[in-house]
């Protein structure tokens, strides 16, 4: 037998009491087992329980209030422009409270990026309302982080996001304007931390074809890389586009082509964050003499 446990609303009110009176509140919120697996479907993206009325009910009291998502996939989170900070924890183990007391001391940076989307509702999700019993996947190509950039809703997080403690500017941008697509292409970036601590960027290049006379994505991710700098320190990071990244899957005789021209090379933080770009013509190999 277990002794008797306070009521939820008693716990809400010793949470929001202890925050009144905290320098900072920390607030863990997420899934588990019962809630999130691989065997079965969610009925909903929200918190369980009562969570996201603890985060209201806390950041109300304490405006330096910080929020750690323990989850293994996205859920909502329609509070987050009334905390601080959101850290997104992604089922950590064993040493999870090691790892958070790290980061949010400032020893360690977080440096992971969204390999995700994490709507801002659920409102015009693809594939979330069945027929008959069946869940249709008809999206196509336009799935995860592409059905975003195809005129759905924009997501309160895209593919790629992730912040750290520090601040970079995305200086210039180096990539041949033409090429003969034999071979693997670099792209190259110049960025500068201009913030006030050592930090770590993931550069990432995207690419999108205007213009395409097959279907595409309106922008695909291509390469990225990463670097690091100390405060004011000016860096160049290379990123390496195989010849696979402009191509596309031909149904008609099974294997991979290229559909020469011009191309759009974005450099970003994040599938929605676009801060340099160059055009870059492909041209298919010529056959050498025989």
């Amino acid at each position: 037998m277990q002794p008797p446990r306070p009521t939820d609303e008693a716990d809400l009110e010793r949470a929001v009491a202890l925050a009144r009176d905290a320098d900072v509140a920390v607030v863990v919120v997420g899934t588990n087992e019962e809630v999130e697996s691989e065997g079965f479907d969610l009925s909903s993206l929200a918190l369980p329980g009562r969570q996201d009325e603890l985060v209201r009910r806390v950041a109300a009291v304490n405006p330096r209030t910080i929020v750690v998502v323990n989850s293994g996939a996205p859920v909502l989170l329609p509070w987050a422009d009334d905390v601080s900070a959101i850290l997104l924890a992604w089922f950590p183990g064993q040493e999870f409270g090691n790892a958070l007391a790290d980061v949010l001391l400032g020893l360690v940076e977080p440096g992971g990026r969204l390999p995700t989307t994490w709507p801002d509702t659920e409102h015009a999700l693809p594939s979330t309302q069945p027929t008959d019993g069946a869940l249709r996947y008809d999206e196509g190509l336009h799935v995860g982080y592409r059905r975003y950039r195809a005129g759905a809703p924009a997501p309160r997080y895209p593919f790629g996001h992730g912040l750290g403690y520090t601040t970079w500017e995305y200086l210039s941008i180096d990539a041949p304007t033409s090429v003969d697509l034999d071979r693997d292409v670099d792209i190259t970036v110049h960025l500068r931390n201009s913030g006030r601590r050592p930090g770590r960027k993931v550069v990432q290049v995207y690419l999108h074809r205007p213009g395409s006379a097959i279907e595409r994505p309106a922008r695909w991710p291509a390469g990225f890389t990463a670097i690091s700098a100390a405060p004011g320190e000016e860096v160049t990071a290379t990123v390496r586009l195989t010849t696979r990244a402009f191509q596309h899957w031909d149904t008609t005789d099974g294997r991979w082509n290229l559909e020469p021209g011009t191309f759009h090379v974005d450099i970003g933080s994040s599938a929605g964050a676009v801060h340099l770009t160059a055009d870059l013509t492909v041209h298919i190999p010529s056959e050498p003499c025989r």
